[in-house]
């Protein structure tokens, strides 16, 4: 299930916690990888199993995507795509700012979306092309301060049930992956002391998940077995949502 040899992997926001995790992830398994970033991943790719390469891009430019995605499909090929990269701006509704809310929606919502269909032509020739995005439980459930990060995660969820539906017939599936809070450098920062204490006691198996959980639950959804999986958000939260 996990062999990814001649399979060609992009993973946005690569150089992050849960994009180390799943280039180590992937990597491990036979794929190469096209790792995009705004920060260097070059010696991620160096420190990898296999011969990988590193492209900078910024996520907030539409006119990068298009030609970052289509300088990586022309030079590797695309067969996996993994939307990974995002913004976690958080703040009361009433104090959210614009501006906070429009980055959010561009990097969480907007540029899965591009990157997407800058894809497309690659992924259709793949013939078992695989979409993964990396939404949220906060696009499940409601969760204070998060009304600009929640409505991105939730639109993400959505625009992979209509990219499911709509590129069934070229052989795509598009699935979703919706963590609790994960145990990245930047979370277990944001998330330390009393405040993330009170947290894990809400989670029914009472801790964060795991880069490596994560990266699995991707591996699992971009594998050829998880073909007839498509349209779906998998839920990996340790049952927060389930109360």
């Amino acid at each position: 299930m996990t062999d990814f040899t001649g399979k060609t992997v992009l993973i946005t926001g690569a150089a992050g916690g849960i994009g180390t995790a799943l280039a180590e992830a992937y990597a491990s398994s036979g794929a190469t990888l096209a790792l995009a970033d705004r920060e260097d991943c070059t010696k991620l790719a160096s420190t990898l199993p296999g011969e990988h390469r590193y492209w900078p891009l910024d996520l907030a430019d539409p006119a990068a995507i298009s030609a970052t995605v289509e300088a990586i499909g022309a030079a590797v090929g695309i067969d996996v795509l993994i939307n990974n990269a995002g913004v976690g701006i958080v703040a009361p509704a009433e104090e959210q700012s614009v501006e906070g809310w429009d980055m959010t929606q561009a990097i969480n919502l907007r540029a899965p979306w591009l990157v997407a269909c800058a894809a497309l032509p690659w992924l259709k020739r793949s013939a078992t092309g695989r979409i993964v995005n990396i939404a949220s439980q906060a696009g499940i459930v409601a969760i204070a301060e998060h009304a600009a990060y929640g409505a991105s995660k939730a639109g993400l969820i959505g625009l992979t049930k209509v990219l499911a539906l709509e590129w069934a017939k070229h052989g795509i599936t598009v699935n979703a992956i919706s963590p609790t809070v994960v145990e990245t450098p930047m979370a277990l920062v944001g998330w330390s002391g009393e405040k993330g204490e009170r947290a894990k006691r809400e989670i029914p198996v009472g801790r964060f998940a795991r880069p490596s959980e994560i990266a699995a639950a991707a591996l699992y959804l971009s594998s050829a077995e998880a073909g007839i999986v498509t349209g779906e958000n998998l839920v990996v939260d340790g049952g927060y949502t389930i109360r």
